[in-house]
């Protein structure tokens, strides 16, 4: 392990059965240092010190854009992948498409921006076997497609998009990707995307109110900053005449950020380029493939991919309907914590996932399949 790999692993301190990644992640002391560090320039407000406040949106536009292989000025801070699709989808013209099943955020931007502006024409794609592949995107295609809406990784399967394949298949359309559950630990050919919508609370480890959204040239240049407020112009100064935005992704910012959040996200991205995304994922895939085996030691059938390729950090199991409930309540009864959603468990391993906790689940598991084959 390397001592990148290392300090950040020493950096969580979750306790053992936490298995609830893919929902919120625990934050480590990569973040939690930054959060001290800017509560303390805030509290005592020592002469000239609020300057450290004011460096944040710099420091992880630059952070981001190591991690996304972009330039800093292509990216601007989100307190939320939700908010960084609002202002993408309330900039388009002409037909969106996106998975039926893709996370709500998506339909919902779409929608809000459709209804408001009349603008943005919703275009709906069927996955295939919950799927969303490039033999489907471009057999459903519609010639007034302009864009095109896909997740890096599926949220209830943990399915793992073929980027190249869909950018092929799309041709020149704008390529937006939500990366929520995929950056980190997902090497993801970024360069192919346009637009790039990201939270840190999941995989990054930044907490809560963390995000941004990385923009092309060519995306910027075709989308309209529709919700773009008084710092959106690129600069502090105080301008009562209402100016242009900026020419980079500084345009879709509204106000202040929230230079904590800020700070947070940028000590956790530094630490996870510090480990390396490869070494990072090639972690959670030993542990995520002790899950899997763990689950088919048990009986219980298991909706993700199998091929490392086709998944990154997420094992949705499945059991009989009949008995959701009952593998609910196993895992509750060892401290297994996971998402039941769907007539399903949603379970996800980061680095600092311990032999302890998947004991526990081993536990649980068997508990659940003696009871429900009594």
């Amino acid at each position: 392990m390397s001592a990148g790999l290392e300090a950040l692993v020493a950096g969580f301190a979750e306790e053992p059965g936490y298995l609830n990644h893919p929902r919120l992640s625990p934050i480590g002391e990569h973040a939690l240092a930054e959060e001290r560090a800017m509560a303390d320039v805030l509290s005592h407000a020592r002469f000239g010190s609020f300057a450290t406040l004011d460096e944040q949106d710099e420091r992880v536009r630059t952070s981001v854009a190591a991690l996304v292989r972009m330039r800093p000025e292509q990216i601007v801070f989100q307190p939320s992948t939700s908010q960084a699709l609002m202002h993408v989808m309330f900039g388009l013209t002409g037909g969106v498409a996106a998975s039926t099943d893709e996370f709500p955020s998506v339909g919902y931007a779409m929608t809000r921006a459709a209804q408001a502006l009349g603008v943005l024409v919703p275009h709906a794609i069927t996955p295939e076997h919950e799927r969303v592949t490039p033999g489907v995107v471009r057999d459903q295609l519609a010639s007034s497609v302009v864009a095109v809406v896909v997740s890096l990784v599926d949220y209830r399967t943990g399915h793992l998009v073929d980027l190249e394949g869909i950018r092929q298949v799309i041709g020149d359309r704008l390529l937006i990707v939500d990366a929520i559950q995929g950056a980190g630990i997902v090497d993801a050919p970024w360069e192919l995307a346009d637009v790039i919508a990201s939270g840190g609370q999941k995989w990054l480890r930044a907490g809560q109110g963390t995000g941004f959204l990385a923009l092309s040239d060519r995306a910027r240049e075709q989308l309209t900053p529709v919700w773009s407020g008084w710092l959106a112009h690129g600069s502090p100064e105080l301008l009562h005449e209402v100016v242009e935005p900026a020419s980079d992704a500084g345009a879709f910012r509204v106000g202040y950020a929230d230079a904590f959040a800020q700070a947070r996200l940028a000590g956790a991205v530094d630490a996870v380029m510090a480990a390396g995304v490869p070494s990072i994922r090639a972690v959670i895939e030993e542990r995520t493939a002790r899950i899997i085996e763990i689950a088919d030691e048990a009986g219980v059938e298991v909706a993700s991919p199998r091929d490392d390729a086709e998944r990154a950090g997420i094992v949705a199991l499945e059991p009989h309907p009949e008995f959701v409930s009952a593998l609910a309540a196993a895992l509750h009864n060892h401290g297994v914590s996971a998402t039941v959603r769907g007539g399903r468990v949603r379970l996800g391993a980061h680095v600092s996932t311990d032999d302890t906790t998947l004991e526990m689940l081993k536990a649980a598991l068997v508990e659940f399949s003696t009871t429900t084959s009594a």
